[in-house]
């Protein structure tokens, strides 16, 4: 290899060096900001959550209200059936289960070995 070949191999190593060391140096740039931009979401979130757990701590703090009374046995409500039913409390009610029909899926597939016969012709050809 001559001195000429050897200059400019050397000079294009030394431009691509340099061209990965300033890529480099990006990338660890970015990388750092990455990692300070997602520290802030982090610590804005952990806010957020701080605050929902202080709310929940404090409607658990708090007593819910009084539920209504509970009806005597022989009130009926206005829904309510007046008989009752036919066969005593103590019989379960039937079910009845009635399957739905089956379902039927056709494929017609051209070329099945029914059109066979018709494209040859048939007896009744004349």
């Amino acid at each position: 290899m001559n001195r000429a070949h050897a200059l400019i191999a050397s000079f294009g190593v030394g431009v691509a060096a340099i061209a990965g060391v300033f890529a480099l140096t990006s990338t660890v740039s970015l990388s750092s900001q990455a990692r300070a931009s997602t520290d802030k979401q982090v610590a804005t979130r952990t806010a957020q959550l701080d605050r929902y757990e202080a709310s929940l701590r404090k409607a658990l703090a708090q007593k819910p209200p009084s539920l209504p009374a509970i009806p005597a046995a022989g009130i009926q409500f206005a829904g309510a059936q007046s008989a009752a039913p036919a066969g005593g409390p103590s019989t379960p009610a039937r079910v009845v289960y009635h399957r739905p029909p089956p379902i039927v899926v056709v494929t017609h597939r051209a070329g099945s070995e029914g059109e066979a016969e018709y494209e040859q012709g048939s007896e009744f050809d004349d």
